[in-house]
């Protein structure tokens, strides 16, 4: 019998002072039985950092052709296509073809350095690309708060991503390795 998915409930307050953007949300995130609470966790950041009325989380993991998430635009073409991790570079390369953006967060450490390295002179074609990652220090701490049910305060500052949680306050900086051309 296969596992099924863990359902997490997210409630967030996001003020994204650099893009312009507040709004409170409420997410239902699916975790897949292969997913960790890292991963789980880096797709919730990046809901918050492309905060968005009609953003959506997808299949994910279940599905090949689909991201982590998406904003579509009202005809049902794809805007914003989000990844999560180190997909393969075809993976990306589809999603640039269909998405007039597509965003990749990376959390793995020395593993994205050596992705990155065999993958750069493929992936810097892609203007439409931007890869940002984030660093495992900083997110450690935020895994303790992956709960089935969270409530977040998220500000967003000059880059600078800041989270309160109950009595618990964190900051991280993702770092931007590649850019949209």
């Amino acid at each position: 019998m296969a596992l099924k998915a863990t359902i997490f409930k997210a409630v967030l307050n996001i003020a994204d002072l650099d893009r312009g953007v507040y709004l409170d949300a409420n997410l239902t995130l699916a975790r897949h039985p292969s997913e960790t609470d890292l991963r789980l966790i880096v797709r919730l950041l990046a809901w918050a950092l492309n905060a968005h009325d009609d953003l959506a989380f997808t299949k994910g993991l279940c599905a090949d052709d689909e991201p982590e998430l998406w904003l579509k635009n009202l005809h049902g073409g794809i805007e914003h296509w989000i990844e999560v991790g180190l997909p393969d570079e075809r993976r990306l390369k589809k999603g640039c073809n269909r998405s007039e953006q597509v965003t990749l967060y990376t959390y793995a450490g020395r593993a994205v350095d050596l992705w990155w390295q065999q993958n750069q002179a493929l992936l810097n074609r892609q203007d439409n690309l931007r890869i940002i990652d984030f660093s495992e220090e900083e997110l450690a701490p935020l895994v303790d708060l992956a709960e089935r049910n969270m409530q977040w305060q998220v500000t967003i500052s000059e880059g600078q991503v800041f989270i309160n949680s109950g009595d618990v306050n964190l900051s991280i900086t993702p770092s931007i390795r590649k850019e949209w051309a």
